[in-house]
């Protein structure tokens, strides 16, 4: 038994998943739309903006205000972006799934029973079973 080809059998089975296709295909709307991706270029620069002046020596309050008021602005509608939420809809179904799969992995290589471990979508508190905190 190849654990590492039967780990590369996971992925394929992962990349059928709907959960990944739908990532996928939220993530490639995400690229196509030009008002998102110039939104993200905005807010992009907007923090390196944000960035200067901190680093620049003499903070002006106001101005860093101002740009700190603008960046949230644009952070709002990127958010408000039908297809950024989507993609963050998407990207959370995605992520649990991985994490899911982490856990079984995670409490079989602790001794679990593969058929019988179960997955738990909360923290118990110990980090002995858990698939990572997200």
């Amino acid at each position: 038994m190849d654990i590492i080809k039967m780990t590369r059998e996971l992925g394929k089975a992962i990349q059928q998943d709907e959960r990944y296709t739908a990532y996928m295909s939220a993530k490639e709307a995400n690229d196509k739309d030009a008002e998102l991706q110039q939104l993200i270029g905005d807010f992009n620069l907007k923090r390196m903006n944000i960035n200067a002046e901190m680093s620049g020596g003499e903070e002006n309050s106001d101005r860093l205000k101002k740009l700190n008021e603008e960046l949230k602005e644009i952070y709002s509608k990127i958010m408000a972006n039908e297809n950024m939420a989507a993609f963050n809809t998407a990207q959370s179904a995605l992520e649990q799934l991985i994490s899911d799969v982490n856990q079984i992995i995670s409490m079989c290589a602790n001794g679990e029973d593969p058929d019988t471990c179960q997955i738990s979508h909360g923290c118990s508190g110990s980090c002995a079973t858990c698939g990572g905190c997200g």
